[in-house]
């Protein structure tokens, strides 16, 4: 009997590389990863049940890592942006901004 694709897989793969890019985006990359765990949990319990039908198994644990990963940037960087706007507030995080903006195109 020839193996089949397991559902999801390449999703899972392509969504766990996009909580990481989205990882500072404000809780995109969060969501994203979130969404790749529960897909992974499911195509993990549909594989283990028949390991020998399925194919692509490694797709789901790499992007499973990676949704991983995404979480603990995303959660870094929000924790980032909620320190930066408690110190300093949105009045000195807007001049920070301008004073980047001004040195960069000087």
């Amino acid at each position: 009997m020839e193996k089949q694709a397991l559902p999801n897989s390449t999703l899972i793969l392509v969504l766990g590389i996009l909580s990481i890019v989205g990882c500072c985006c404000y809780g995109i990359g969060i969501i994203l990863a979130i969404i790749t765990l529960v897909l992974a949990k499911k195509a993990t319990t549909l594989y283990n049940e028949n390991q020998e039908l399925y194919s692509g198994f490694q797709n789901v644990k790499t992007g499973k890592i990676l949704a991983i990963v995404g979480i603990a940037l995303g959660a870094i960087y929000l924790i980032y942006v909620i320190f930066i706007f408690v110190t300093i507030g949105m009045d000195g995080y807007m001049e920070m901004i301008e004073e980047m903006k001004r040195s960069a195109g000087a």
